[in-house]
């Protein structure tokens, strides 16, 4: 086919009869029409021809048949565009554009050479601009419907995840829970059981830096010698979780056993360095250690590098009972004396980790409100001071840590 025209309704009638011709669907040719249309209007109303040229190329094992349609206007200087078509165009040159469309084989008059046709009547183009405007209604209904379907599939497909999502954060924090108390079993296994001792009352709170990993380096152990003295061990190892919690029960572990062999309290810390730095080099841990006589009140302090025990009198006099020291890890591992006193009955002994005291990293300041906290808690029943005193140190916490509180007191009935 090679036919001029001069006006764009017989052009527009030409490809629709061709499109027919070769079997194109009607939304092809509907897109084809107007998309040639678009091409070739500026050109005929520029008073230029435009010649429309068909080729087919039957269809092969290796490749499908289909129909090239081109548009060649008669200006030199013409510029044809194709940005925007409904059909996408390839321009040959400046003065001619070319579409290749898949088809099937032509039959009947759209045979080659048998293609050029009367041009249809006004009745039959307005059938053809309905047939397609129907096509085109026709294929926006099924978008529409598809759209519907994917939305409807999406919604579920959310539904799903947001379902299955919910699910794992439950498993999530189910495995957390567990997880949690399992540690905190441990824990508790790894904690001496409350001693019972007659003229002396003593309570420990401890509190992790994690809800969710309850275990750390802060330990304690209480125990009766063999003369019937109680002897308390704090430790606070560096570090967090398990391997602070070894490192805890290694120092506690040992202390017991120097200190169930009868040595001297002012030798356990260094004694201690002595027994576990050839197996653990890097193992830090400060350490407090008390001896308290429950009959006469007697009090010995040993310390390593630990925060000092703080001594309440009933009347409000507080002391912090210094001793100098360096921990276990630390150059020349030992306390430098043993600190004596006396409790009286009534009095109040709080010993501690860093992380009861140091929550604002300000440890004088710790120190000062701690005093306040135990006086003013200093007449609750003993088992519930520890918990009270943490709950008032830790109104604001800048820095999180593991937090011991122990308390001793003489000789004092619960209210």
């Amino acid at each position: 086919m090679n036919d001029t025209f001069q006006t764009l309704p017989p052009l527009r009638r030409a490809l629709r009869q061709l499109a027919d011709s070769y079997g194109l669907q009607t939304e092809t040719r509907a897109r084809l029409v107007l998309s040639a249309g678009a091409v070739a209007h500026p050109e005929l109303q520029s008073g230029h021809n435009i010649t429309l040229t068909t080729a087919y190329q039957p269809g092969t094992p290796e490749q499908a048949a289909h129909l090239a349609v081109s548009l060649t206007s008669s200006s030199a200087k013409a510029l044809l565009h194709t940005a925007g078509l409904a059909l996408p165009a390839q321009i040959v040159s400046e003065r001619t554009v070319t579409w290749h469309i898949a088809a099937p084989s032509p039959t009947g008059a759209g045979k080659p050479g048998n293609i050029s046709q009367p041009l249809a009547a006004e009745q039959t183009e307005a059938e053809a601009l309905e047939e397609e405007l129907a096509a085109a209604l026709a294929r926006a209904d099924s978008y529409a419907a598809e759209h519907r379907l994917l939305k409807h599939e999406l919604a579920e497909t959310n539904s799903g995840v947001l379902a299955l999502y919910i699910q794992l954060e439950k498993r999530d924090e189910q495995l957390r829970q567990a997880h949690g108390q399992m540690l905190q079993e441990l824990e508790d296994a790894l904690r001496p059981h409350p001693l019972a001792v007659n003229g002396m009352e003593l309570a420990v709170h401890y509190e992790p830096a994690g809800a969710h990993a309850p275990t750390g380096g802060d330990l304690y152990d209480w125990f009766h010698l063999p003369d019937g003295t109680v002897h308390i061990t704090v430790v606070d190892a560096l570090g967090h979780g398990i391997t602070s919690t070894r490192s805890a029960l290694n120092v506690t572990h040992a202390v017991r056993t120097l200190a169930l062999e009868g040595h001297p309290l002012s030798t356990i810390i260094a004694r201690t360095d002595e027994i576990l730095m050839p197996f653990d080099r890097k193992l830090m841990a400060t350490v407090l250690l008390a001896r308290i006589n429950p009959a006469t009140g007697e009090l010995r302090l040993a310390n390593g590098s630990h925060p000092p025990a703080l001594l309440i009198r009933p009347g409000g006099r507080a002391d912090y009972l210094n001793v100098r020291g360096r921990g276990i890890g630390y150059p020349m591992a030992g306390s430098e004396a043993v600190l004596h006193t006396t409790m009286d009955p009534g009095d109040l002994l709080v010993l501690y980790t860093d992380g009861l005291t140091e929550s604002r990293r300000d440890p004088i300041e710790g120190e000062a409100r701690l005093v306040t906290s135990a006086r003013h808690r200093s007449n609750s029943p003993t088992a519930s001071i520890p918990g009270l005193i943490a709950q008032d140190m830790h109104t604001v916490v800048l820095h999180s840590d593991d937090t011991l509180a122990l308390i001793v007191r003489m000789d004092c009935q619960e209210k």
